[in-house]
């Protein structure tokens, strides 16, 4: 039997449960349908990061007392406490309004794919030109940036492809083999394979501030598992340790593309030829995942931290 304590309804405000719903052993997400497994894993990530939350609550009262940040209306819904968004906020003292005419910064925030931002209300605000992170305009951006494509024709392809939905933070990457019909609803994008000898795969999540690179969530798994929400290990890097100057560059003309601000990126580089590819956007990334130590926890939250108080000071 479902278990859903706000019904049909889709809050983003109010009690934290009221954003998802219990059924058939998985637990939905009724903001992005992103659903994760009833398990022990699953109740064991929460616990973890219910300790993460206290300190970063604990630390950011200590900020707001002490260093006050700016004041800042997010629209149309405030984060919750899983996206990283808000964990840096607070770490870092900032202020949340609610109303605009409260605030000093505007802040775009929808978990939608595709949406038409609102009116900013504020000269200073941000995120309010990316309304769209679907796979098939990340695709596009991508060989704006990178001058090679990521997309590909599944009816006239040769060979192995990657299907997935367009929405944001889905998880239902799969192999097929091409040439096939195009399913309404899915992207197609050529294989990306990052793995080596050793059978493991690498993602390079990287957190972008003020349309920059900030750090780099360096993922690891089993490269049968590519498409899992669920990562072997994740620590963390600083962009100059994973990229180039001039793949900085790329990733920054990337970022402008899109008219990023604020989010993180999926980016994936292929062993064979060295090229990266950012196979996803998420603009509402939640986070720092449960798997990192505490050092690089606190690590990642600090300089998310730094550098969105830069931005929004900016």
């Amino acid at each position: 039997m479902p278990i859903d304590v706000a019904p049909g309804k889709n809050t983003q405000r109010g009690l934290w449960l009221g954003d998802f719903r219990i059924e058939d052993g998985y637990v939905f997400s009724k903001t992005t349908g992103v659903r994760f497994k009833n398990d022990l894993q699953l109740w064991g990530d929460i616990r973890r990061w219910l300790t993460y939350y206290t300190f970063v609550r604990l630390h950011g009262f200590w900020a707001s007392l002490t260093k006050p940040g700016p004041r800042v209306w997010f629209a149309p819904y405030a984060p919750r406490p899983w996206y990283i968004i808000w964990s840096a906020s607070v770490w870092g003292g900032v202020r949340f309004a609610r109303k605009p005419e409260r605030a000093d910064v505007a802040f775009y925030f929808e978990d939608q794919t595709v949406a038409i931002p609102p009116l900013p209300r504020l000269a200073t605000h941000f995120n309010f030109g990316a309304g769209d992170v679907s796979k098939s305009f990340v695709a596009a951006m991508n060989e704006k940036a990178f001058g090679y494509p990521l997309a590909l024709n599944p009816e006239t392809h040769q060979g192995e492809a990657v299907e997935k939905g367009e929405g944001n933070g889905t998880h239902d990457g799969r192999l097929v083999q091409c040439p096939l019909p195009r399913v309404p609803g899915k992207a197609y994008q050529r294989v990306i394979k990052t793995e080596a000898e050793d059978g493991w795969a690498y993602d390079l999540r990287t957190a972008c501030v003020g349309r920059k690179p900030v750090l780099v969530f360096l993922k690891k798994k089993p490269a049968a598992a590519r498409f899992s929400i669920q990562n072997t290990s994740v620590v963390v890097k600083t962009p100059e340790e994973v990229f180039s100057a001039a793949e900085l560059a790329q990733l920054e003309r990337f970022l402008e593309a899109m008219q990023l601000d604020w989010g993180g990126l999926d980016v994936l580089r292929e062993r064979a030829t060295g090229r990266l590819f950012v196979v996803d956007v998420n603009k509402t990334d939640t986070g720092p995942a449960v798997v990192l130590n505490w050092r690089d926890r606190k690590r990642a939250t600090s300089l998310l931290a730094e550098a969105l108080l830069k931005m929004l000071r900016a």
